[in-house]
């Protein structure tokens, strides 16, 4: 499982959750849910599900609960998760998650492998609209009192759905590559490109240059982390 991609100050915005970005599985476990409800794996999930009836959706829902529950015995940490957990925490630079799993596998993967790392908010699927839209990182920074939207986080993740999310709420993205998704390294909505997690601490340290609207200015990454200790 992920965890989910997060987001940070610049905090970082774990903002996929559960199965992907920060544990491990996201592309085979996709492809089962599909499977169980009967679509094309082309086919969004939620809104496949929003767009049932209600009963119908409730047996949905648990359909993906039960998939997510055996999905999360088998999860594991990304590499370098806690080895970034430890310096996030270490700065004093806030984290939220943002994912499109139930709150359990997030919870799962938090008490097993990150426990004494402070995540909030943590949206998972309850919360609508769902990624891609933005509404879930513009959630987060209203809660850690950003003015200014999204623009002053970053948004770590491994979906199509993340970067977008991330990119439509100003945010700096950054994609956790794999051999599913190396094909977002060239998307207009991907900033920078990590390997492992832990490739994010040099980074926040020495700052980094990622893709940006003409008339926008470079992302600062090691700016905005001094910034957000001293506030």
């Amino acid at each position: 499982m992920s965890m989910g991609p997060f987001v940070c100050p610049r905090p970082i915005c774990l903002v996929r959750c559960g199965t992907y970005a920060l544990g491990m599985g996201t592309a085979a476990t996709n492809v089962t849910v599909s499977s169980a409800l009967g679509i094309d794996k082309s086919t969004d999930i939620l809104d496949h599900i929003y767009s049932l009836q209600d009963a119908e959706q409730e047996e949905a829902q648990e359909k993906v609960r039960e998939i997510e529950r055996n999905a999360m015995e088998k999860q594991k940490p990304q590499a370098g998760l806690v080895e970034l957990m430890d310096y996030l925490d270490s700065r004093g630079l806030k984290k939220g998650i943002c994912t499109r799993n139930f709150d359990a596998p997030v919870e799962h993967l938090l008490t097993t492998f990150l426990p004494s790392s402070k995540f909030h908010p943590i949206i998972t699927r309850e919360f609508r609209p769902p990624k891609p839209d933005p509404a879930g990182i513009l959630h987060i920074a209203k809660d850690w009192m950003h003015e200014d939207g999204g623009d002053s986080l970053i948004m770590v993740g491994d979906s199509i759905d993340d970067m977008t999310a991330g990119h439509r709420a100003g945010a700096a993205t950054v994609l956790l590559i794999n051999d599913v998704n190396k094909h977002l390294v060239e998307h207009q909505h991907t900033d920078l490109v990590v390997k492992q997690l832990d490739d994010l601490i040099e980074i926040l340290e020495n700052g980094f240059e990622g893709k940006v609207e003409a008339d926008q200015e470079d992302v600062n990454a090691r700016g905005l982390v001094e910034e957000a200790i001293n506030t």
